[in-house]
């Protein structure tokens, strides 16, 4: 079962990436809606990731946030700024999709692209300091292991 969530929590990281890759594309073009859109789902498929790991699910875009924001902003493992941009992401891409004759500046779409980038590498840190915490607990164990083994054996 921890294999098929950390297949699914890498899977989710491919597809933050893929639609960085994409926002980046449509910004170059000067398809601001757009790149914002993709921007917003980078981040959105990020924290899939992160849930991946607790598991959690949810089929809405609000329940994620709501649920990113509960299990690791207000536990202090991410700033409140990434729940700042994830949000105003969110907000700015259901307004750029759904709202007639709604334009988005080059600015403020390169500024969520740019949260959009930081937010995916604030994802990868807190994965792989969870990584090596799991490493390092297992290593503890092992020693903690091995001494017993090496005091057992002396006294024997």
């Amino acid at each position: 079962m921890k294999e098929n969530l950390e297949a699914l929590a890498h899977y989710r990281l491919e597809q933050a990436d893929e639609s960085l890759d994409s926002a980046q594309i449509l910004f170059d073009n000067g398809k601001y809606r757009s790149s914002v859109s993709r921007s917003y789902y980078a981040m959105f498929y990020a924290v899939l990731s992160l849930l991946a790991f607790t598991g959690n699910k949810t089929s809405k875009h609000s329940g994620a946030i709501s649920l990113f924001n509960r299990e690791f902003v207000k536990n202090g493992m991410f700033d409140k700024e990434f729940s700042k941009w994830l949000t105003e992401a969110f907000d700015l891409r259901q307004r750029a999709d759904y709202q007639e004759m709604f334009t988005v500046s080059e600015d403020r779409a390169k500024t969520v692209l740019e949260n959009a980038r930081i937010f995916i590498k604030g994802v990868r840190c807190w994965r792989i300091r969870n990584v090596w915490s799991a490493v390092r607990n297992f290593c503890l164990t092992k020693q903690k292991i091995t001494m017993m083994t090496v005091i057992w054996t002396v006294w024997r």
